[in-house]
């Protein structure tokens, strides 16, 4: 029997960590098991061929599929080719978006098996259960939740190539202790740590390996503050072992909760090795309240501002529109009040109902309508009529490409003024209006479309709206200029031979959610 773990990334940047979890604890089918990620964009056909190509002659092939709410449609696509031309492959669904609803899905119709929930040891078991029985089996499988210290450790099946070119996503616990109904972490009763010691040895290994990039998955990092810090000095350690070759972590926050020896922790990094993501969703009590989200609004907010001036950690903080109970003014205020606090990127979000998540309870009274097809972004609710929710997903994708790019740092203060929301609104709406486009505006486009909504709308001076694009452009360059310093020195880092081996990056591939 063969057996081969794959999904679809979102883009080829970052490694899968769900599929090397299930690949390490695969036991004693581990040799007959491979791991093969594909990215969204290529054809079915050809993902197809190459899947087919993995089977050895007249050997049962299993494939298993990590399924997610951004790949569920590529993938039902794949599934239904290989179906058509390969009936007798063994197709195993798993990942969040068949554990839930799991009757009501194409993609489920067209496997032959689907495991819900935990799959980290499942998956071995059921393809054992293909081969040796006892059959028939059941279509639809539970997932076993298998203690984390019977889990064997994914992070060695990490490649080298991973490693140079790729994201490496990790955690340090699982599960999450809050409730926020949008969230699937909201089904959990809580979060399980991994043994610390054992789990910065494996940090360790992939640091000797060349790692310098790692994203924390966990829900709820700063949640044990004592764990916080030893993983924190673990970064500190080689940053100060090696100032000329930097690590960079990612690190999800609570926001409420940032204790003094914490934030001690974090005054000690230096600038570009430090990323938090900060979710505050919604900064209207009764949401919040509605929403099952605990959060002290005041401490979280002088915790954000407290890491913008005191700290060189880059903050990437969550706003979510649509939410239920949240009106149009209620937002706005959350959105400058955010914008006030100084994070460097606010991630505005569109609310999307997860499969399984309770957020589907204030369906009625609140008017919630999501788009049948995923990623079931919400079209409308009672407090946003569909066409000012369709409003702002465009002041969405504008703000990423005019306030979280940092390519107009100097021209947006200027742009917002003491109303960030409503004068973003307005530019949002001018620039949809005169461009019928929310994508592939290039850079020196956006840039005059900027300049002339600020001097005909705005009634500025066009030599000040151009001396300040002027500076915006300088600090680019400046930025690009130590981008390369820094790429560089990271370079003449690596050994002649890491150099020699290195691979060129696949170009047609990019990131990979875990």
């Amino acid at each position: 029997m063969t057996i081969l773990l794959t999904t679809l990334n979102a883009r080829y940047a970052h490694a899968s960590l769900g599929l090397r979890y299930l690949l390490a604890n695969m036991g004693d089918l581990r040799e007959q098991t491979s791991l093969q990620e594909f990215v969204i964009g290529q054809r079915s056909t050809d993902i197809v061929e190459k899947i087919l190509a993995q089977r050895q002659p007249g050997e049962k092939l299993i494939v298993g599929f990590g399924v997610y709410i951004w790949n569920v449609v590529e993938i039902t696509q794949v599934v239904a080719v290989l179906k058509r031309v390969a009936p007798e492959v063994v197709v195993v669904l798993g990942g969040p978006e068949v554990s839930y609803e799991s009757g009501e899905q194409e993609i489920v119709r067209l496997a032959d098996y689907t495991i819900t929930g935990w799959g980290d040891v499942s998956f071995a078991a059921l393809c054992r259960q293909i081969l040796h029985g006892p059959q028939p089996l059941m279509k639809i499988h539970a997932g076993v939740q298998a203690r984390l210290d019977e889990l064997q450790s994914p992070y060695q099946l990490y490649s080298d190539t991973d490693i140079r070119q790729r994201t490496l996503y990790v955690e340090a616990s699982r599960g999450c202790p809050f409730k926020c109904e949008f969230c699937l972490s909201s089904l959990d009763k809580t979060a399980w740590p991994f043994a610390i010691d054992a789990f910065l040895a494996e940090m360790e290994s992939l640091y000797q390996r060349g790692a310098r990039l790692y994203k924390f998955v966990d829900r709820t990092f700063n949640l044990n503050v004592k764990t916080s810090l030893k993983i924190m000095q673990f970064f500190l350690d080689k940053l100060e072992a090696a100032p000329h070759d930097p690590v960079f972590a990612h690190f999800e926050v609570v926001p409420d909760h940032l204790p003094e020896a914490l934030k001690a922790g974090i005054q000690k990094f230096p600038a570009g090795t430090l990323q938090f993501e900060i979710g505050i969703q919604s900064f209207n009590p009764a949401v919040q309240t509605l929403i099952s989200r605990k959060q002290n609004n005041e401490k979280a907010a002088e915790n954000i501002r407290w890491l913008c001036q005191h700290s060189q950690a880059h903050l990437h903080v969550d706003l979510i529109a649509g939410l239920p109970g949240e009106t149009l003014d209620s937002f706005a205020a959350g959105f400058d009040q955010l914008y006030a606090l100084g994070p460097h990127e606010i991630q505005f979000g569109i609310l999307k109902r997860l499969r399984g998540t309770p957020i589907i309870r204030h369906t009625e009274a609140y008017g919630l309508a999501f788009d049948p097809q995923p990623p079931y972004t919400i079209l409308a609710n009672k407090d946003v009529p569909f066409d000012y929710m369709q409003r702002l997903v465009r002041f969405a994708r504008y703000w990423d490409m005019v306030a979280n790019s940092g390519r107009f740092a100097h021209t947006l203060p200027v742009l917002l003024a003491e109303s960030p929301f409503a004068n973003f609104m307005a530019l949002s709406d001018w620039l949809y209006a005169n461009t019928d486009a929310t994508h592939k505006i290039a850079l020196d486009r956006l840039a005059a479309l900027v300049t002339r909504w600020l001097v005909q709308e705005r009634g500025l001076e066009t030599a000040a709206v151009e001396a300040l694009l002027a500076s915006d452009y300088a600090g680019q360059e400046q930025h690009k200029q130590n981008g390369r310093k820094q790429r560089q020195l990271a370079e003449a880092a690596k050994s002649a031979e890491q150099r020699k081996t290195a691979p060129l990056p696949q170009r047609q591939a990019r990131h990979l959610a875990a």
